[in-house]
């Protein structure tokens, strides 16, 4: 198969392609589609964003038809990465072209970025991780070992030594009138179904791994003085969450027992689930998309980390809990806990006391570091940053000047 070029004039400046391999059902394509939306929307990048999985894409993105090759979505070009085959021509290549989380860019591709005259940056977007090794590995270069092709890693992180957190620059000022306006949240959480009679509780929004450890978290939940609305969106942790309802767990699905009340919602686009978090006084997520949206709720939140053999995962957790809750030992000791990270059985109803306890110091927390993590750049921003510089490297280098 071949794959024709658009026309020159319907080039901007900066072509990229980003590679996406859905692994995980949502974060990787989460990452990935707000990525190519905000290269388009504030860089002026015409982005081809490569998708191998599009039902898991179609949750987060409604609108897009899972049985198009080729589509046009919020200014982005969506294709369908249907396979490894394929016949490319160096006008086939974009000027960037990354690879999220090493996946494996099909061998006619790459091919072809080595027949351009100006070669294109190569970059492979690796995971989010506080883990030191990152600093060190951040912007790094790798030698095709067949081909004149350079690739660099580069790394989210949580210092102005690697690549910052995802950022569209308009999201604080979005997140400030949602709050700021009397009303905008119980309306949402109403347009989501959620009663009139709970609009006044506490509220958790919770997304987790199917085995997180909620049973008994429900029960410490049940023992509270006051109220809580516990909103799950549909197919989280469905089984734990259907034996608590004694029901289907489907959206609208409500229970209410002692000071719980568990209700599921529709699964949400993204900008409907910032929102969410933006409504809820405390958040629970996972992975690693939802886990930095929390970072710019403002609120207090918990998260789950993406399991790994031999339990890697949890270096990983302590390394961000370092950073974020060297004073916050509730926070920590419940977050260990909630990823099983530790031999004992935790008592979750002192474990959740200790917490609400925090949960002031919590709040003063999440704002601050809101604020030290976008001192250091966007990720979108830094990457075009990179890519810029090592276009104009490549291109001297050749004698050319970059289109």
């Amino acid at each position: 198969m071949h794959f024709e070029s658009p026309s020159p004039a319907a080039i901007p400046s900066i072509t990229l392609a980003l590679f996406c391999k859905v692994v995980d059902n949502f974060g990787d394509i989460g990452i990935c589609w707000r990525l190519a939306r905000q290269l388009q929307h504030e860089h002026g990048v015409a982005v081809s964003l490569w998708v191998d999985h599009m039902p898991s894409f179609q949750r987060l993105c409604p609108q897009l038809d899972v049985g198009a090759e080729l589509q046009q979505l919020e200014g982005v070009c969506v294709r369908h990465w249907q396979d490894q085959e394929g016949v490319f021509s160096a006008q086939d290549v974009a000027d960037i072209v990354i690879e999220f989380f090493a996946c494996d860019i099909p061998p006619g591709y790459i091919e072809a970025m080595a027949r351009r005259s100006v070669r294109p940056v190569w970059l492979n977007l690796e995971g989010l991780s506080a883990e030191p090794w990152v600093e060190g590995c951040h912007r790094l270069p790798s030698t095709h070992p067949r081909l004149p092709l350079l690739k660099h890693f580069f790394f989210p992180g949580f210092n102005e030594r690697t690549g910052g957190l995802l950022c569209e620059a308009a999201l604080a000022a979005q997140r400030r009138q949602f709050q700021g306006e009397p009303g905008a949240a119980a309306a949402f959480l109403a347009r989501l179904g959620v009663a009139g009679a709970h609009l006044q509780d506490d509220k958790v929004s919770l997304f987790c791994y199917p085995h997180a450890p909620l049973a008994a978290l429900f029960e410490a939940w049940q023992a509270l003085p006051r109220p809580l609305l516990c909103l799950v969106p549909e197919g989280v942790a469905s089984a734990q969450v259907q034996h608590f309802l004694g029901a289907p767990a489907t959206a609208g699905a409500v229970a209410t027992r002692a000071a719980l009340t568990v209700q599921v919602l529709p699964f949400l686009p993204q900008s409907d689930y910032d929102k969410l978090l933006w409504s809820c006084d405390f958040n629970f997520v996972r992975g690693e998309d939802s886990f930095v949206r929390a970072q710019w709720a403002g609120a207090p939140f918990v998260w789950h980390i993406y399991p790994q053999d031999e339990n890697l995962h949890h270096v990983k957790l302590r390394a961000f809990l370092q950073h974020y809750a060297p004073d916050l030992p509730a926070l920590r000791t419940f977050s260990l806990h909630w990823n099983v990270a530790l031999a004992t059985a935790p008592d979750w109803t002192q474990l959740w006391a200790a917490l609400q306890a925090e949960q002031g110091a919590q709040l003063v927390r999440a704002r601050a570091w809101e604020q030290q993590m976008r001192g250091h750049g966007d990720l979108a921003s830094n990457l075009m940053r990179f890519a810029a510089s090592l276009r104009l490297a490549a291109a001297e280098k050749q004698g050319i000047m970059p289109g």
